[in-house]
């Protein structure tokens, strides 16, 4: 068990969540899952409980909890993308999947969850400071997914 998880609620579809992430990113994997040994309020014996997962290597635990937490904007997964096929890859799988589009590259997957498919150009840029990172951050300030060469242009002037 690990010394610090991050918990993520869901109402029912922790599983179906965990396996897709699994499946996308890299040092990704389902754990383990836990089933009621009974039944209880909103459930039944042998329904998913909690499902032990990693994201990118980051240990997580799907709590099925019901729909009384969704998921806000306050918490998400920021993956650090070296180019714009990667870029493209995560976030098409992720909107392409039920999810939607947000603004300056963060998008929702079809269970709530947020995520920010952040090319390291940007991240280099706004490190950068200065008008090279005034530049970089009114060109994503238009954006929805990142263009890794409208950023890169925006860099050099």
């Amino acid at each position: 068990m690990d010394k610090n998880t991050i918990c993520l609620w869901y109402d029912k579809e922790a599983e179906d969540a965990a396996r897709f992430y699994a499946g996308l990113f890299p040092n990704s994997a389902v754990r383990s899952v836990s089933r009621a040994p009974a039944d209880f309020p909103g459930g039944k014996a042998g329904d998913v409980l909690v499902v032990n997962f990693t994201v990118l290597g980051i240990p997580c635990i799907g709590l099925n909890g019901g729909p009384i937490f969704p998921h806000s904007e306050a918490f998400s997964f920021q993956v650090m993308t070296e180019d714009q096929e990667e870029t493209d890859r995560y976030w098409d799988a992720i909107v392409g999947n039920g999810g939607r589009e947000s603004e300056c590259g963060w998008c929702k997957d079809r269970w709530g969850l947020n995520w920010q498919i952040t090319p390291r150009t940007l991240t280099e840029a706004m490190a950068a400071g200065g008008e090279e990172a005034k530049r970089a951050f009114q060109a994503m300030m238009t954006m929805r997914k990142i263009d890794v060469a409208a950023i890169d242009r925006a860099r050099q002037g």
